[in-house]
């Protein structure tokens, strides 16, 4: 069972994306501060495979943290930021930093979460074909005289 984990200040998104993950089969454990999410990455006994996060929480630079913490932890960290106040500048800062996509809360006339499930399983799957080439590789590693 994939592991994600999600950070966000708004306890009502942070329900109804953990309600929403949930009744797609994943394990979902939630933060409801940059601080926390922090903690919960680098204590985790397994790392999470996906990472949710608002991009603005007590400090304008809490996704950028969280970014950090996740990449610190592990290398095919998939790290998702939503915000609610989205603009070019902060977006391109995350891809910049490894983001896997950034995604705007409010969209007229798009379902968020639906979006989010879809973003979800594209970075389980580039997750999967990560860490598949790299066990390809240490396997090939291993097999040379």
């Amino acid at each position: 069972m994939y592991r994600i984990l999600v950070v966000d200040d708004e306890e009502d998104v942070r329900r109804a994306v953990q309600k929403r993950l949930e009744r797609q089969g994943f394990e979902v454990e939630t933060a409801s501060s940059a601080e926390e999410g922090i903690e919960m990455i680098q204590q985790a006994e397994q790392a999470f495979d996906v990472i949710v996060t608002d991009m603005s929480m007590e400090d304008p630079e809490a996704g950028v943290q969280i970014l950090q913490a996740a990449f610190g932890r592990d290398v095919f960290a998939e790290v998702i930021v939503m915000t609610a106040y989205g603009n070019v500048k902060n977006a391109v800062e995350c891809m910049k930093r490894g983001a896997f996509d950034y995604i705007e809360k409010n969209i007229p006339g798009v379902d968020v979460y639906e979006l989010l499930t879809i973003k979800i399983e594209q970075a389980l799957e580039r997750r999967r074909q990560s860490v598949s080439t790299v066990q390809t590789w240490e396997r090939a590693a291993k097999t040379r005289p």
